[in-house]
This record gives structure tokens, C-alpha cells and sequence, in this order.
């Protein structure tokens, strides 16, 4: 599987941002997918999860209330949702699946990034105070 991340620009603090990863492959609607960001001299971080069928979503604390991950797999695309985007948003953005995932993985298991098989390239999400 292969994926194509996009939506990534230069904003200002409290506006918002939609990322969209598209996928190419048979998998993805039985994939566990994942958002994670990284943070210029920072390792990288989970940001958001999503189960294969929708219902279980997952966040890190430092986004939750704030953005919202869903997907389409109809379209075989999965979404990030950015809202009140503050300067320590700032980084590049990757979207990642999981193949291995069982539905309930759980936020423990969904947020660990070494579960994650394939990754895409990143897109840049820059905010500006």
C-alpha cells in the first residue's frame, strides 16, 4: 500500500487545516490508520487514530477537542481535521496503517507507532503566531 499525504500549508494561529492521505492498495479498508507529526528537532509523536470501520477514533492529548480524524474508505482515504491550529502544531504531518491491527486495538496499541507498516511522505503544516 501507498500513500499520498496533502493539505499541508502555512496558516496562522487559530484557523484550520484539513489533511487528507490517499491510498492506493487493497487493504486499506481493513487497516488500522494513523496520523503522526514531527516537530523540527523533536522525534515523531502520534497525533490521531482511526479503526478500520470508523467507530473507534483515537487522540493525543494535545489535540483532542481540537481536530478530528475520519475516513472514507469508499475513497480509500483518511482525513485530519485541524482546527484552532496553534504554533506547536507546527511539523510535518504523516499518515501510516496498520494491517495487523484486530478492530479493538485499543488508544495503548493504536498510538504506538512501530505498529505502523507503511508510511506516507509528509506534509508540511507550518503555523504562524
Amino acid at each position: 500500500v501507498q500513500l499520498q499525504a496533502s493539505g499541508g500549508g502555512l496558516v496562522q494561529a487559530g484557523d484550520s487545516l484539513r489533511l487528507s492521505c490517499a491510498a492506493s492498495g487493497s487493504s486499506f479498508s481493513r487497516d488500522l490508520m494513523g496520523w503522526f507529526r514531527q516537530a523540527p528537532g523533536k522525534e515523531r509523536e502520534f497525533v490521531a487514530a482511526i479503526s478500520r470501520t470508523g467507530r473507534s477514533t483515537y487522540y493525543a492529548d494535545s489535540v483532542k477537542g481540537r481536530f478530528t480524524i475520519s475516513r472514507d474508505n469508499t475513497k480509500k482515504t483518511v482525513y485530519l481535521q485541524m482546527n484552532s491550529l496553534k504554533p506547536d502544531d507546527t511539523a510535518v504531518y504523516y499518515c501510516a496503517g496498520d494491517p495487523n491491527a484486530i478492530l479493538s486495538a485499543g488508544p495503548d496499541y493504536s498510538s504506538n507507532q512501530e505498529h505502523y507498516d507503511y508510511w506516507g511522505q509528509g506534509t508540511l503544516v507550518t503555523v504562524s503566531s
